[in-house]
């Protein structure tokens, strides 16, 4: 017979909803747990396997959210009215916010207009992205993992140079960006690789990483208050489950902060790219 210390020694909880190897974090009932981690963010296909559309589980998150955001809009478009209710005037709230305190803001009214699709279209696609970290049964920023905070960033990339060479040709858009007007001539060599640099590779190298770093370290903070949480309550002794209190309303505190975070990424990204558009539709 196996005794009953033997037994809860030998016992694993397998947290739902928080990721690691097959699908959740394990939590040692002696005390101990295994924090969440970097693998989180690459769990195992369930779905057409062996296959080029192999889907996972992050994956799955990013179609969720893509859908919810065509959905929202799409209803709201068709149900649009001349005297807004609530639903449409949120969904007008968040297009407004852009187009007037991004695009027009950094932009003016001119360039302002022509560029607020795609910064709208941007900011609400982050947006979406990043907040299905704190939506239950999702509970994964899918812009965690390099693909998706790498394709806006080339779509940014993509954006400011069109803009540039648009609006000055692209002779002028190139002498502007690697050698800005009054440097001395025997400085251009210098100068012309930092600026190539600066605007042409670490740009959306830093978009990317800037993205992706916030998104992966808020879920693994949230991952972490939760799954102490847990193992306090159900496997610590009874003197320390009040422990288990401070982390839960540290968890609570932290997923209102990531969400914050969700949007104040998905802002300001979005607001670079403005920034880069700005940069090389007004060259000096």
């Amino acid at each position: 017979m196996i005794s009953s210390a033997s037994l809860a020694a030998s016992l694993v909880l397998r947290v739902p909803g928080v990721p690691g190897q097959g699908g959740g974090t394990l939590v040692a009932s002696e005390g101990g747990f295994e924090p969440p981690s970097l693998d989180d963010f690459f769990p195992p296909a369930f779905a057409f396997l062996g296959t080029p559309f192999e889907l996972n589980r992050v994956m799955m998150v990013r179609m969720v959210m893509a859908i919810a955001l065509v959905l929202l809009f799409g209803i709201g478009a068709a149900r649009a009215k001349t005297v807004p209710g609530r639903f449409q005037n949120v969904l007008e709230l968040l297009i407004e916010f852009v187009r007037k305190n991004i695009a027009d803001e950094i932009l003016g009214k001119t360039y302002g207009a022509r560029y607020a699709p795609i910064l709208t279209t941007m900011f609400l696609g982050i947006l979406f992205l990043n907040i299905s970290g704190v939506i239950p049964g999702l509970q994964i920023a899918s812009t965690g993992v390099v693909a998706m905070p790498l394709i806006f960033a080339v779509v940014s990339y993509v954006v400011f140079i069109y803009a540039g060479v648009r609006t000055n040709g692209v002779g002028h858009y190139i002498r502007g960006t690697l050698l800005p007007s009054g440097v001395p001539g025997f400085l251009a060599p210098l100068i012309i690789p930092i600026e190539f640099l600066s605007n042409l590779v670490l740009r959306p190298l830093t978009l990317t990483i800037r993205l992706m770093a916030n998104m992966i370290s808020g879920h693994l903070l949230l991952a972490l208050c939760f799954v102490g949480t847990n193992a306090l309550f159900v496997y610590a002794s009874a003197e320390l489950k009040a422990i288990g209190v401070v982390t839960l309303a540290a968890g609570i505190a932290f997923l209102l902060l990531e969400a914050f975070i969700a949007a104040l990424q998905a802002y300001i990204f979005t607001l670079l790219t403005a920034v880069y558009i700005d940069s090389s539709v007004h060259m000096h």
